[in-house]
């Protein structure tokens, strides 16, 4: 069993809202017409809504929950969304009430066996969950991942909590006790300028225990390495992450 939850969010919710990458719609277009009504949604850990507001466009209900209020104050109301503080493991939702729940970036967190049973528990009969995760994006530009990986992995690697592993496995390690469904390949895509990048860098919660740790931005030593093959700063480029997705239901 896992120990309790540990919030590594709430310190950079700002940061989170505002430079993570925004999931595919073509996501939630699979996800609506896989499950069996368009009905109701729970999207678990909704952090600060970055897949909440997709669903409320495409299901008539959704039920945002999370553990961290710092999170959950950053997220967007919407007359379609429920937001409430809650764990994943005890979500208050009625008996079979959900079509379809949704964890992203976050299943990896949670006491799976406990958090599981509540999601057999809410869905309906034929409904279905949806976990998905994105690991290192890519550029293209041989210079910048490279920096970009050392950073990750050297440099704010240490900070990343043991779960992270399952993030890089792509979530094909983790224990997925449903019927899972065939899932086409999807990924984000953005355009972001060196400051937003670096933005994004900061919202990573390893870079804020480095900070803790060291009392030392160490995003500030990779805008210098950066500056170089980005070129102007203000210069736009296309970033992608690949996602990992897994969907099944429950019979």
């Amino acid at each position: 069993m896992k120990t309790p939850f540990k919030d590594h969010f709430s310190a950079v919710a700002a940061n989170y809202a505002q430079y993570r990458p925004h999931y595919p719609p073509e996501l939630f277009d699979y996800l609506r017409d896989t499950a069996p009504r368009a009905d109701r949604a729970w999207d678990c850990a909704c952090g600060s809504g970055q897949a909440t507001l997709e669903l409320a466009g495409r299901f008539a209900a959704v039920t945002a929950t999370d553990t961290s209020a710092g999170q959950l104050a950053e997220a967007p109301p919407h007359p379609c969304i429920t937001y409430r503080l809650a764990p994943a493991e005890a979500s208050g939702l009625p008996d079979h009430s959900v079509d379809l729940v949704t964890v992203a970036q976050a299943v990896h967190w949670f006491d799976l066996d406990r958090f599981y049973a509540e999601a057999r528990r809410v869905l309906a009969a034929d409904g279905i969950i949806a976990v998905w995760s994105y690991g290192a994006h890519q550029l293209g530009i041989k210079a910048i991942d490279r920096l970009a990986g050392d950073f990750y992995h050297n440099v704010v690697g240490p900070y990343w909590p043991p779960e992270r592993k399952h993030v890089e496995e792509g979530y094909r390690t983790i224990p997925f006790p449903f019927a899972e469904v065939p899932v086409p390949a999807f990924a984000m895509h953005t355009h972001w300028s060196l400051p937003q990048l670096l933005g994004y860098f900061r919202s990573w919660s390893a870079t804020t225990r480095y900070l803790a740790a060291r009392g030392q931005d160490p995003v500030e030593a990779l805008e210098l390495k950066l500056r170089r093959p980005w070129g102007d700063p203000a210069t736009v480029r296309e970033i992608t992450w690949p996602l990992a997705v897994r969907v099944g239901r429950t019979g």
